[in-house]
This record gives C-alpha cells, structure tokens and sequence, in this order.
C-alpha cells in the first residue's frame, strides 16, 4: 500500500494528467524519463529520487500547471518549491477574477497570450491597479510593464517605440527594432515579464502592426516567459475576430470581464465609500442598474440620500442619465436604425451570446454596455440590461 506521502504526490499527479488527457508515454517522452517510471510515480508505487526535482519540474510545465500547483507538486515529492511563496491578491472586488486571470495564463501553453474584453464605462483595463500588483508579487515589480501605444494617428514610428520604451523602462529604443531588442535581451537572460497592454487597439493601424509583430516574434523565441494580457473593448474584440493579418491576436486566448454580483458589489461599495449593504438592498442595486457600473453608483447614492424611494421612479430617473443618452443618440440617427431599435425594444430576448456578435446594432449596443448575457434553461441569451435602460431608449425614439 502506498505510503501517505506517495499517496499525495500520485494523486496530485494523476489529478493533473487527466485534466489535460496527458499519457504516462507523453509524459515520459517529455520529461526524458521511462513510461514504467512515471507510471510508477502515478500508482504511487515509487517517489522521483533527489536528484530528479528537474524532472518534475519539467513535468509540470508539460501538465501546463500553475505556478501554486506546481510548488504543491514539488511538496508533494519532498522538494523546495520552484516559485517564491507568493501573498494572495487583496480581497477586494473582483479578486477572484485577477487570481482566475493569472492563473489562466500560466495554463496557455506555449503562448501566455489573454485578451481580456470589457464593455463601456468599466475603464480599459477594469481594475488595473489590482492586476499590476498581483503581478508584481509574482513576477516581481521590475518585471511588469504597462504599454499604452499612443493614440495619435501622426506620430513618427521612432516617437511611438520611444514612448513605448520608456514605459518599459527601457533607454535608446527608437524604432520597433530596437525595442525588440532591448526587450529580447532581457528575456534570453531567463527573466520572466508580465506585460499588461492597454489601449492597444487605438492609434495607428501599421504602427500597430508593427507592435503585434514584435511581440509575437518574442513569444515564439521565449515562449513561456513573456506573458501578455491585452486590455480592451469592442475595437479590440474586432481585431481579434475581424482583423486576420494581426497574427499576435490570432493566438490570444479570451476572457470576458464578469458580470457583477452582489457580493462583489458588496466588497466594491466597501472600498470605494466604506458603505456596508445587506443581501436585499445589494440585490435591488442590482436590479434598477442591472450591474451598470455608472447606473450602480447613481443607484446608490439615490438610495442613499432617499431611502424611501420606490423602484418605478428610481428607474425613471435613472433612465435620464447622460451616459445612457450618450450611447443611445448615436444608433437613432438612421430611419432603419429606429424601426429596428423599435423593434428590439419589444423583445425580451434579442439574440444568442456569442462569442463575437455579427449583427452590427447588437454589437454597438452590447459593447456600450446597454446589452447583458443572461442565463436560461435553453442556453445564453442577450437581453436589455435593465428596465432604466430600456426606458431611456424609448425616450430617445420619441425626441429623435
């Protein structure tokens, strides 16, 4: 019978080989070991000798395992671990969703390449500060960067490497070959670099181009140490799905930024104002704004300052806020655009959610943030996010 420690380490590992359907043969061939070894290892018949911690190490990048998962498996066989012991990211909003994002990019294998999409008025990215420092307790702060390509559609390509460079800090970088460089020395010295891309999709198209094709050229050189996150919204989302001559977004994966929840609301207004809510009046946050963030905040302080205010004219007042105005007025202009909006307003359920929405008004009004995917026992569907929405397009049909 096998003892308790070899008990752990085969469980762990047999757990983590059938996430990924990954052969006694394939690990072996990969980690330069005999199939009757690992299957040894498996069966929790034998324990990797002390001189073969390499090896398992080898065998967790091949079970494209977490940087947490493959300590625990070093434990587990009675090694060091292989990453510093890491401080959880702050419990605040969303922390499950920076621990999940990092996490998932340690699994992509072998480009740790994620976009992570986001509808209006959440910023670009939501919560930056929050994945900035988790990165920096995993990476190490000089290890980060932030790269945010200029906007403007007349810079020179050596203005726009410049500026990149020294967001990087990196000194005498003046064209895309010489950021390339700088960045690729650091990455053959064997350092691992997080690089949170922002705005991305703005500025120049062949500037832009040149960026990609700098970064998928030291992804494929040093795969597995730089790790990119692409911050973004609807322009995004379009290069990734329209734009094919972007190769870099070719091999991105994506994540879609979640849908509020009253416990992380909850957490969110704690932060923000030091306000505790209950369960009820999170959930009827939730219902007149429909987890908007603007409508949320105007939806709390109009509870806040008239406690006794009922839901019809709470949502009635939402529906005048300017921002919701601001998206609206844009998709009006057309005579075929309002008989369609017309016609959407009289529907409960607009369209399947997918990934990526081919019908232009849908997406317009997805990505302003006026849309939600909903759950239902026949799939995911899109829907208007709350009545206060829904209202105010109505509004803007009678004065267009």
């Amino acid at each position: 019978m096998p003892s308790p420690s070899n008990q752990r380490f085969s469980q762990l590992l047999s757990a983590h080989m059938r996430r990924i359907r990954a052969s006694a043969g394939s690990v072996a061939t990969e980690i330069g070991m005999s199939r009757e070894s690992v299957n040894n290892w498996r069966n929790g018949d034998a324990m990797p000798s002390g001189k073969h911690r390499d090896r398992v190490v080898a065998c967790a990048t091949y079970l494209r395992l977490t940087e947490a998962e493959t300590n625990a498996l070093l434990d587990a066989a009675g090694f060091d671990p292989e990453y510093p012991a890491q401080q959880a990211v702050a419990e605040g909003p969303f922390a499950a969703t920076v621990r999940e994002t990092f996490e998932r990019m340690d699994r992509l294998m072998p480009y740790p390449i994620l976009m992570l999409l986001s509808q209006a008025h959440w910023g670009q990215p939501p919560f930056r500060d929050a994945f900035i420092a988790e990165a920096a307790r995993r990476f190490g702060a000089t290890s980060v960067l932030h790269l945010q390509p200029p906007y403007s559609l007349a810079v020179e390509p050596a203005e726009y490497f410049r500026a990149i460079g020294e967001q990087c800090g990196l000194a005498d970088v003046d064209s895309d070959h010489a950021f390339e460089a700088a960045l690729r020395r650091r990455l053959a010295g064997g350092e691992r670099v997080f690089c949170l891309v922002s705005r991305f999709e703005q500025g120049d198209p062949a500037l832009r181009e040149m960026l990609a094709g700098v970064l998928r050229s030291l992804s494929e050189t040093h795969s597995g140490r730089l790790h990119l996150l692409l911050c973004g919204g609807e322009a995004l989302a379009d290069l990734k799905y329209q734009g094919g001559e972007l190769s870099l977004l070719n091999i991105a994966d994506v994540q879609v930024w979640p849908e509020m929840d009253a416990a992380t609301l909850r957490a969110l207004l704690r932060q923000e104002s030091g306000d505790a809510i209950d369960d009820a009046t999170a959930s009827r946050l939730l219902r007149l704004s429909g987890g908007h963030p603007a409508l949320l905040d105007a939806a709390q302080r109009m509870l806040r300052s008239e406690p006794g205010i009922d839901d019809a004219t709470a949502t009635a007042r939402l529906a005048e806020h300017a921002l919701l105005w601001q998206a609206l007025l844009p998709l009006v202009e057309r005579d075929e655009d309002r008989t369609r909006l017309q016609s959407l307003l009289d529907t409960d359920r607009l369209g399947r959610a997918r990934p990526y929405l081919i019908d232009p008004l849908l997406r317009r009004l997805y990505w302003s943030n006026l849309l939600a995917p909903r759950d239902e026992a026949d799939g995911r569907w899109l829907a208007w996010r709350c009545e206060a929405v829904r209202l105010a397009a109505r509004s803007v049909l009678v004065d267009a």
